[in-house]
C-alpha cells in the first residue's frame, strides 16, 4: 500500500508547484518578468513568476525585462514577440499595445 501511494505522489508531483503564471511582488535581483506600462494617464510597474499566459489588458508597455525567463507578448495587431531570457528592451517612441504575455 505504501508503495503504492509513494508512486501515486511521483506521478502526480506535490500540489504546490506553480501552474500558471502569477503577479508577484517586484524584489531586485528575483529574476522575474518585470513589465513598465502605461494607458489612460496612468502608470505602472509590474512583475511575474511561473510559467503561463495572461491577459495584459490592452496597455502600452514602455519597457521589458525578461529577468530569468524566456516570455512572449501578442500585441493588439496580432503580432507575437519573443523575447529571451536575460533581455531588457524599452520602447521610447513607439510602445507596443499588449493584449497578453506569457512566460515561457
Amino acid at each position: 500500500m505504501a508503495l503504492a501511494a509513494a508512486a501515486a505522489f511521483t506521478m502526480t508531483g506535490p500540489a504546490t508547484t506553480a501552474s500558471a503564471i502569477n503577479k508577484v511582488t517586484c524584489n531586485p535581483g528575483a529574476g522575474y518578468l518585470k513589465i513598465w506600462s502605461h494607458m489612460n494617464g496612468r502608470d505602472s510597474v509590474d512583475c511575474y513568476a511561473n510559467r503561463g499566459k495572461t491577459n495584459f489588458g490592452n496597455w502600452w508597455v514602455d519597457k521589458i525585462s525578461t529577468g530569468n525567463n524566456d516570455v512572449k507578448y501578442y500585441d493588439a495587431n496580432g503580432d507575437v514577440v519573443k523575447i529571451n531570457r536575460g533581455k531588457t528592451i524599452s520602447y521610447p517612441n513607439r510602445p507596443p499595445k499588449v493584449k497578453a504575455i506569457e512566460i515561457l
